[in-house]
């Protein structure tokens, strides 16, 4: 007799039993010599793929653009932010707006990030298919580049976004610049060169990045219908970091945000009323920060505020000017000024819109307090989480050089009681650097959440919760890991006080 082993089976029969059954088997049964294995046929799952876009691949129809005649041009790529807004009309099912976080110079599609959106349907088998159109500037096609550099100036690093309840879409710039050389040698993190932009189309690379990024960075005069920006001279630098508004059905930016303030953004959830923005900043320290519109849709116009979880429950949001540019251009500072409660890596955030609950994920950082300590010593203040966390690790507090987060977490703000906390903590924890064996590998682990969203299955909410790991150390990945394996997992949001077996 010969033995074999039923893990012979391919690996993804296996990854569906265990998903399946709770249990991968492993046990050795006897085959007879010359038996001829049968086909395994698994249940058909509901869901299923299809491939609509593709960056570097798929070509976008382009504007006007650097003296260039309006062409096409292959998309960018590194996709982010996935968008959609609906179609009232019932002609189609409705835009799709997809993020290009990479960073690259091009004559047609634009310096620096950019975006994509076509529009789309369902075919008589139900399957999804591209919408021809004709938009007012006279592009016809399928897929068209989203037209930055004629309306708003160039956008860098793509990132998150925001979705609002009528469907209109904002694109964020994350990585936050601080010269006009960090967007010119297309690193678009600082001001050095280091980085591996950029990269276009087939994942030609250069060597020398200089000139690479932004070509043009004389100053930059500002275009725009919020009272007290349009016609003001800025640094070309200084026009990124900031949520950008567009038009999917056109293929064009409308407004760049100049009074939610410059910051590394990642995303933002507009409440059901369509007045309150709630902000999300990609930074070590990232503030909570929320932005109130004078008028339902009208975001030209209203009040910017900063969290400060110290005060009482009604003074909790803090207002900060929010009326002229030299202000926004330094929303760290004024955030500072007034205590603002410091958080780390403010990632997506989501609304159920049943609830009007805002959830936000804090991705976490290794080595976090000294990320931060010195802008406690310029008024920013910490979560009472984080300073008890810290305290229950024998820590002084979480600027201590010491204090880590490895894993991050999910937070929840009730607008009810204007307070932040934690609806799950990362982990389970492991205090060593060395990871854990597979075999001693928790069956779930949640480390460093990212991307995040509510839906709606059979009437309940749930999260969906998006990992992009920092580091495989401290228990990230089983050791012997040899590169991250990030998994997307659903909490169903009526369980009070959930933990990572909820799961």
């Amino acid at each position: 007799m010969k033995k074999m082993l039923l893990s012979l089976l391919l690996s993804a029969f296996t990854i569906l039993l265990a998903n399946a059954q709770g249990t991968i088997f492993s046990e050795e049964i006897e085959i007879p010599v010359g038996y001829q294995p049968q086909q395994i046929v698994l249940p058909p799952s509901p869901l299923t793929t299809q491939v609509i876009f593709v960056g570097g691949v798929d070509l976008v129809q382009t504007t006007k653009t650097y003296g260039n005649e309006a062409s096409q041009q292959f998309a960018k790529e590194w996709h982010d932010f996935i968008g959609f807004t609906p179609d009232a009309t019932g002609a189609s099912l409705g835009w799709v707006s997809v993020n290009h976080e990479m960073v690259y110079r091009d004559d047609r599609v634009g310096d620096g990030g950019g975006m994509t959106v076509f529009r789309v349907k369902r075919d008589v088998n139900g399957n999804l298919e591209i919408v021809e159109q004709t938009l007012e500037d006279g592009r016809k096609g399928k897929f068209f580049n989203v037209d930055f550099v004629n309306t708003v100036g160039e956008t860098g690093m793509n990132c998150g976004g925001i979705v609002g309840p009528d469907g209109r879409i904002w694109t964020a710039e994350e990585w936050f610049q601080g010269s006009n050389r960090s967007v010119n040698t297309a690193s678009m993190s600082g001001p050095t060169d280091s980085g591996s932009y950029p990269k276009g189309p087939g994942g030609a690379s250069s060597a020398n990045r200089a000139n690479q990024g932004v070509r043009d960075t004389a100053d930059f005069v500002i275009k725009s219908d919020i009272p007290g920006f349009d016609g003001i001279t800025i640094k070309k630098f200084e026009n990124f970091n900031w949520m950008v508004e567009i038009d999917p059905r056109q293929a064009k930016a409308i407004r760049k945000q100049y009074n939610w303030g410059k910051q590394g953004f990642e995303a933002g959830s507009i409440t059901n009323d369509n007045k309150t923005v709630y902000l999300g900043v990609d930074a070590t320290p990232a503030f909570w920060g929320k932005f109130e519109a004078d008028v339902a849709g009208d975001f030209t116009k209203g009040k910017l505020f900063v969290y400060k979880a110290s005060n009482p429950q009604g003074q909790r949001w803090v207002q900060i000017d929010n009326g002229s540019i030299d202000k926004m251009l330094n929303f760290d500072a004024q955030a500072l000024a007034v205590g603002a409660t410091m958080y780390n890596r403010i990632e997506w955030t989501a609304i159920d819109r049943k609830t009007g609950k805002i959830y936000w994920t804090e991705t976490g950082a290794d080595g976090l307090g000294p990320l931060w300590s010195d802008d406690a010593a310029n008024g920013g203040t910490y979560d009472p989480y984080h300073i008890a966390r810290a305290t229950a690790k024998g820590l002084t507090g979480p600027g201590d050089a010491n204090y880590k987060d490895y894993y991050g977490r999910v937070w929840v703000y009730d607008p009810a009681t204007n307070y932040n906390s934690v609806l799950i903590e990362g982990g389970p924890d492991w205090d060593q650097s060395t990871s854990p064996t597979e075999a001693n590998y928790p069956k779930k682990h949640l480390s460093n959440p990212d991307g995040l969203q509510v839906i709606e299955i059979d009437g309940k909410s749930f999260a969906v919760i998006e990992e992009d790991l920092n580091g495989i150390s401290f228990g990230r990945m089983p050791a012997g890991a040899s590169r991250p394996v990030c998994e997307a997992w659903l909490l169903d949001l009526s369980i009070d006080n959930p933990t990572v077996d909820d799961l």
